[in-house]
Formats: C-alpha cells, sequence, structure tokens
C-alpha cells in the first residue's frame, strides 16, 4: 500500500470527522492551514484506540501484537524509514513540521498497552499516570500547532485541559467502559461511596444509578471540574486564531458534565449528549469571542482541584509500548 502525504491527511481527516464529533466540530474553526495537523494528531490516537478497543475478534496478546507492530512501524518512520499506512506518513510529516516531543508518543502507545492488561484503577494518583500518557501528552502534542504567546506557560493549562476531557469521557461512559471490562472511576472512590463493580455493572443492566452511584458520579464531575478551571487560564494564552477552537471544544466538554448534572448523574440513564443546537450556537459565540475573553468555567467546581502530578517519566524513543 503507497499513500502519499495528501491522501495520508485525507485518510485521517475522515478518521476524525467519523468518530471524533465534538472536537471535529471545534476544529473547523481553526485556520485551514493548521486543521490537517490536528486531522493527523487525532488520526494516530484514534487508530491506536481502534487497534485496542475494537479489535474485538483478537485476544490480548494479538492486540497487543498488532499495536506493538504499528508502534514499531512509527517508530521506523520517526528515523527515516519509509513507511507504508495509511496514516502515519502526515502523523510523520505534522511531527517534523512542528519539531514535536517524540516522547509524547512513546508515552501515548505506552498508555493504550495498558488498557490492554489494566482493568482498574486503585487510586486517583494511578488513573492520573495512565491519563498522562493518554491525555495530557495530547494536550502537549497540539499546543506548538495551536501557538502560544506563552508556550512554556500554557503547557500545563494544556495539559490539564487534557485530563479534564478524558475525565468527563470517562465519567459519561461507565456503562461501555464496563461493556469491555475495565472501570477507570478509582477503586478507592467507589469504596468512599461504599460501591462494589458488581454495583455498577448491576446499574449499568438495569439503566438507573443507585443513590451512592448518583453521589460517586456527582463526586467525580467536581473532580473535572477542577481540572477544567485549572486549564482554563491557557486559552487566552494561545495564539488568537485557535482561541476560537479551543474555547468552542472547552464548552462542548464541559456542557456534557452540564448534561450530567441535569439528568440527575445518572449516566446509566442515557449516554449524555450536548444538543446539536447548543453545539452549534457554542460555534458561533465562540468564533465572535474576541480573543483574550477568559473562558466561562463549566459549572461549580464542587470538590477541590486534584493536585498536579509530576511529569511521568518519559519512555525512551526505543521502547514504544510498555511490557
Amino acid at each position: 500500500m503507497n499513500v502519499d502525504l495528501s491522501a495520508a491527511y485525507g485518510n485521517c481527516r475522515d478518521l476524525h470527522r467519523r468518530h471524533g464529533r465534538t472536537y471535529y466540530l471545534a476544529t473547523r474553526l481553526l485556520p485551514q492551514w493548521k486543521r490537517r495537523h490536528v486531522h493527523a494528531l487525532y488520526g494516530f490516537t484514534r487508530y491506536a484506540d481502534e487497534i485496542v478497543d475494537r479489535t474485538d475478534q483478537l485476544p490480548p496478546a494479538g492486540r497487543a501484537a498488532a499495536l506493538d507492530q504499528w508502534g514499531q512501524r512509527f517508530l521506523a518512520g520517526l528515523h527515516g524509514a519509509p513507511v507504508d499506512d495509511p496514516l502515519l506518513p502526515a502523523v510523520l510529516h505534522t511531527i517534523a513540521v512542528f519539531d514535536l516531543d517524540k516522547a509524547d508518543f512513546t508515552a501515548f502507545l505506552r498508555s493504550m498497552t495498558m488498557d490492554l492488561t489494566v482493568t482498574s484503577y486503585p487510586r486517583y494518583t494511578d488513573l492520573l499516570d495512565y491519563m498522562e500518557g493518554s491525555a495530557a501528552v495530547i494536550g502537549t502534542m497540539m499546543l506548538p500547532i495551536l501557538g502560544s504567546t506563552d508556550r512554556a506557560a500554557a503547557r500545563e493549562p494544556a495539559r490539564q485541559l487534557g485530563f479534564a476531557f478524558q475525565l468527563t469521557n470517562f465519567i459519561r461512559d461507565v456503562a461501555e467502559d464496563l461493556d469491555r471490562g475495565r472501570t477507570y472511576l478509582p477503586d478507592e472512590d467507589l469504596a468512599r461511596f461504599g460501591i462494589t463493580r458488581a454495583d455498577l455493572v448491576d446499574a449499568a443492566r438495569q439503566r438507573r444509578a443507585t443513590p451512592p452511584i448518583i453521589e460517586l458520579i456527582r463526586y467525580e464531575v467536581g473532580r473535572a471540574r477542577g481540572h477544567y478551571a485549572a486549564a482554563a487560564p491557557g486559552v487566552i494564552l494561545l495564539e488568537p486564531a485557535s482561541q476560537a477552537c479551543i474555547r468552542t471544544a472547552y464548552a462542548l466538554y464541559g456542557g456534557i458534565l452540564d448534561e450530567i448534572a441535569a439528568q440527575g448523574y445518572d449516566v446509566f440513564r442515557r449516554r449524555a449528549t450536548v444538543p446539536n443546537r447548543r453545539r452549534a450556537a457554542v460555534a458561533l459565540r465562540s468564533l465572535l469571542t474576541p480573543a483574550g475573553t477568559p473562558v466561562t468555567l463549566p459549572g461549580p467546581v464542587d470538590v477541590p482541584a486534584p493536585p498536579t502530578p509530576a511529569p511521568a517519566p518519559r519512555p525512551t524513543a526505543a521502547t514504544p509500548t510498555a511490557p
């Protein structure tokens, strides 16, 4: 398979359009020349996720092998080898254009490998270690593409936004993750509210949360909002042409938390989504908002913001995935 650069970017865009509705909408507010690079990063992360979660016909060892083989092709491309892949030429080109930190990509692949064997996280610090590779590095990958007036100051808010977005997904998708044999809400949080994994499975089966589960979800929503609050100062540090995009993504992902609260924190009743009319209104409002205007936080922060974790050790380029 020989895929030229233009076709690879097109494949990444198509993958983004099919699977990343919220972020794809936000990306359309970027200058056209930046969009394809965001599509490339999304394509990289989504394809790895597809190997982990969508190849159900393969046992975990087979999925691990497929992910490792794809990671090795990626690493070979980083070192200048020709790459025969429908997506990677665009990813490698984007890395070269913006001189992106290659360690962010190996950290991401490490977290994807964890999904093949890790089914729960004892403490929130353990979950943060996973999200360092699966979410925080997405923020730091994106930052050079978005541009910033002060990249050093914008780095930590970008990481926090990655945490906020992913924790929002984990809260919304408890039932979906249970179907895959995983729980991302920490075991210590379940114990805090007297909940077992079996209780979550039963609630998913009955499509109704119990009062303790509702309190657990309320707590996790507050924790996620803490990450949004920590991310907020970074939006106005971006290049003016990039602020509408991130302002939109910030509001729409935060809006998922609003929808969860509106349905009484029962994430089993239905999958919380932001209505299309509101999505369009948010995008238009973001486009018309003057650059430098602070973002509006998504609801009250019900619990203190979690401590910022120390940066995880960077995997070396020779080890794209964990054993």
